[in-house]
């Protein structure tokens, strides 16, 4: 198996980003849209990617993207050779995106999932900053409502009725809600939540794990007590999510479907389909266009993604989809690559699963 451990450099790198991304303002609009790493724009559709190092406020939610080749943060680093070309399993006719099961959804965080994590990390942060005799609480993500549909954008649109409604505006016409707004800090409650004085630049190294945290010395007090590396917003990232020196980071399931992704999107069998949509396409007066990911980059709607224009172009862009059996071919080639996958990393995947089941034990306890 062809993995490398212990990409300790990155992942410190990773829980320092994280802590500075806690860092910045909450406050509603744009200081809002700054804390969190953002989906990526709606005006280019993307595969699967890992998400952004989580902020201690709570991970990433899984519909968020992020570059395709950043190593994981923790532990083994996601094959990159190629094996064979996987045989397909079946192929199902024109399934909706909600009925697809992939193989790392069952490593994957359902949105239940990782709103229960976010709360937990919340009420650890609570706890944290006790210690130093500061109320905070941090409010808590919304309830998750409605059918989790996490392969909804992996081809690209393919929902005829969405598409005939709302064209390449993923919202739906409805804007998001902003963040809620923190609680506000004094110096002190800033020093123990983030680790370092609102004066001095936040640290830039540190630890990984909770383990080897508690053996370190910051030298940074607050009420005579030593604040942790990151501070409390640190502190419970690393309880919840790497609480030893062997845990592997959770973006770890992100990375083997990004992988399986970039293989079966490279795969003959998809490069095929995707040249005959590419034609329908070119048939119906949208030439140019070599993938579904590309549309809204080829085709530039502006800001009017649920414009006539957009939604026209939508409208013919899942047809042709339907036509040729793209999203049922592609769910196949992603099973048989992510099967592949698995299997290169087999030994790894098998201790995330106990470590992720360990996690969510000790979210739905705090919780």
């Amino acid at each position: 198996m062809h993995v490398i451990r212990n990409r300790r450099a990155a992942a410190a790198a990773g829980l320092v980003a994280s802590v500075l991304l806690a860092a910045l303002p909450t406050t509603a609009g744009s200081a809002s849209a700054a804390r969190l790493p953002q989906p990526a724009p709606a005006a280019r559709e993307t595969g699967p990617a890992r998400p952004a190092q989580p902020p201690w406020t709570g991970p990433v939610a899984p519909s968020a993207r992020a570059s395709q080749d950043t190593p994981s943060a923790h532990g083994p680093r996601v094959p990159r050779r190629r094996g064979a070309v996987p045989a397909l399993g079946r192929v199902l006719v024109n399934p909706a995106t909600v009925d697809i099961r992939l193989p790392f959804d069952s490593v994957t965080d359902t949105r239940a999932e990782w709103r229960a994590s976010a709360v937990a990390q919340n009420r650890l942060t609570t706890r944290c900053m006790a210690r130093y005799g500061i109320t905070y609480v941090h409010p808590d993500p919304a309830p998750v409502t409605g059918p989790d549909d996490p392969h909804r954008h992996l081809f690209g649109f393919a929902d005829p009725v969405f598409a005939a409604a709302h064209g390449y505006d993923r919202t739906g016409g409805v804007p998001r809600p902003p963040r809620p707004e923190a609680p506000p800090l004094t110096d002190d409650g800033h020093t123990a939540l983030y680790g370092h004085r609102p004066s001095d630049p936040p640290p830039t190294t540190g630890p990984l794990s909770e383990e080897e945290a508690r053996e370190t010395d910051t030298g940074i007090t607050v009420g005579g007590l030593s604040v942790p590396v990151h501070g409390c917003g640190g502190e419970a990232y690393r309880k919840l999510y790497l609480p030893t020196r062997t845990s592997i980071d959770s973006v770890f399931p992100f990375m083997l479907s990004s992988e399986a992704h970039a293989r079966a999107t490279a795969d003959p069998r998809m490069r095929r389909v995707f040249a005959s949509w590419s034609r329908c396409m070119a048939r119906h007066g949208y030439p140019g266009i070599a993938n579904p990911y590309e549309v809204t980059a080829v085709y530039d709607f502006g800001d009017d993604l649920g414009g006539p224009a957009a939604v026209a172009a939508a409208v013919r862009d899942v047809a042709c989809k339907q036509k040729v059996n793209l999203v049922g071919l592609g769910a196949a080639l992603e099973t048989a690559h992510q099967k592949q996958v698995a299997a290169e990393v087999a030994d790894d995947l098998a201790a995330y699963r106990v470590q992720r089941a360990a996690r969510l034990a000790r979210a739905a306890a705090l919780g």
